[in-house]
């Protein structure tokens, strides 16, 4: 039995999002795509980069999410950047307004990933870093690699 509902599969992951946003909360949701494009995504054809979350008449909308046409569709292959329908419950959409209205907030997407069968994406509510937040965060992430390498250079010894 490998087609199980906890058998995940990450396609693609926006660590950009990561170093350039303090993620705040997150969601997950899933996505209405196209035969053609759920076969792209399958096999890994997927790109998060420069996509964000937007929310327009009730529903949400990921833009700027490329997944690479299909190799074997013809005439009925997909355009590879149009806007696609996130599947949220109401109060979800509702809870995402609630959060954009503050001020700095955005939506941005995370990973996209195969849950069983479903695609599905994790969003998140994000607070836009400052240039002095990012620094700090790269000085951290280096002061721990240094530590780590310390560290690993007293178990030889």
């Amino acid at each position: 039995m490998s087609g199980g509902k906890n058998n995940i599969k990450l396609i693609s992951q926006n660590k950009k999002a990561y170093h350039d946003y303090f993620i705040l909360e997150t969601f997950q949701a899933g996505i209405a795509l196209t035969g053609t494009e759920v076969k792209s995504v399958r096999m890994g054809r997927c790109n998060l980069k420069d996509s964000f979350i937007k929310i327009e008449n009730g529903s949400a909308f990921i833009k700027n999410m490329h997944i690479s046409p299909y190799e074997q569709g013809n005439i009925f292959n997909h355009d590879p950047l149009a806007d696609r329908r996130l599947l949220l419950h109401k109060y979800e959409i509702n809870k995402l307004i609630g959060a954009v209205t503050v001020d700095g907030n955005t939506i941005v997407p995370l990973k996209i990933y195969l849950q069983g069968s479903l695609v599905k994406v994790d969003i998140a509510v994000a607070k836009g870093k400052k240039l002095y937040d990012k620094r700090q965060d790269i000085a951290k992430k280096d002061q721990q690699r240094e530590a780590a390498q310390v560290f690993k250079e007293r178990l030889k010894l």
